[in-house]
């Protein structure tokens, strides 16, 4: 059979479990992508989500050489409060042998219990709407109990506000560790997205650019860094830190399922100290010379069904 034949074949069977349940009965009512509803009150969405990675990143830098799988779920009610769980899994065993915890290939590493608020807000004409992400992240860290050294487990609190109505669609997000370290990161991304096939009310393929820039306190930093390849001794300063180039595509398979796929470079581009201390974490995957590059290159793909 060929893959021309095998594509027409799962084309038609997405097509028919895309349109089932859309008959909707008078009060209560269901539909794909959209959830249950009473009338025009949403009650409840449920979204699950499978993300691959080509390299496990956390600010930029690699907390991971080898590949990572990523699988999600999310409920959400009344359009305002969601909780959620994330894992995140080793495919191989590479990650565990360079990081020290051993082998936990098709084993998860780290574990996110995730409770948060959630909600669009219209601020008018020319601003759009305002979406704002407050959650609440509990960490367990089962690699910490392998290795032995007393890392503990962490919690994070989260906040995120877009403006995508507008042409470049910023977005802040701040993250305060308030468990390990007492760490704040914040990010601020400019992007835009692109409608390739379909319209922007009903769009099937989108491509969106996007550049984004990081910033950490002293805690961050210290808790990340060393000063330098080779270097025992932690940087002790805030400021800027990863700036990333990103594209991502978005195929909208059916009103329920969508895949998604990116490409991102990473690097620090604008502290000296810095980009010495991304070197030096880098060069802890491998790198027999301790060096290595501040900057990255990572890919992944990602496939999201809401119900």
């Amino acid at each position: 059979m060929t893959c021309k034949a095998i594509s027409a074949i799962l084309a038609a069977a997405l097509a028919g479990v895309c349109t089932a349940g859309e008959d909707a009965e008078e009060g209560w009512a269901y539909a794909p992508g959209e959830g249950l509803s009473y009338g025009e009150t949403p009650v409840m969405t449920a979204e699950f989500s499978l993300a691959f990675d080509s390299k496990y990143m956390t600010y930029g830098v690699i907390d991971g050489k080898d590949p990572i799988l990523t699988p999600g779920a999310t409920a959400t009610f009344f359009d305002w409060a969601y909780i959620g769980v994330e894992a995140i899994y080793d495919l191989t065993k590479g990650n565990g042998k360079r990081g020290g915890y051993g082998n936990r290939a098709g084993k998860y590493t780290t574990l996110d219990a995730i409770a948060g608020i959630a909600h669009e807000f219209d601020l008018g004409e020319t601003l759009g709407s305002l979406s704002v992400d407050a959650n609440y992240i509990y960490e367990y860290i089962p690699t910490c109990r392998h290795v032995g050294d007393g890392c503990p487990d962490t919690q994070y609190l989260n906040l995120e506000l877009g403006l995508g109505d507008l042409w470049f669609e910023p977005t802040l997000a701040i993250e305060r560790d308030i468990m390990a370290d007492e760490g704040t990161y914040v990010n601020f991304e400019l992007g835009h997205t692109f409608t390739l096939v379909g319209d922007e009310e009903d769009a099937v393929l989108t491509f969106r650019p996007a550049v984004g820039q990081g910033f950490g306190n002293t805690q961050r930093v210290r808790g990340y860094f060393n000063k330098h390849p080779g270097s025992d001794e932690p940087l002790d300063h805030g400021g800027l830190m990863d700036t990333t180039i990103k594209g991502e595509f978005e195929w909208a398979l059916c009103d329920w399922l969508s895949l998604g796929a990116y490409v991102a470079y990473y690097d620090y581009l604008f502290d000296s100290e810095m980009r010495d201390g991304a070197r030096a974490h880098n060069s802890e995957w491998g790198d027999a010379n301790h060096y290595a590059n501040s900057y990255n290159f990572v890919c992944g793909l990602s496939l999201t069904a809401t119900f």
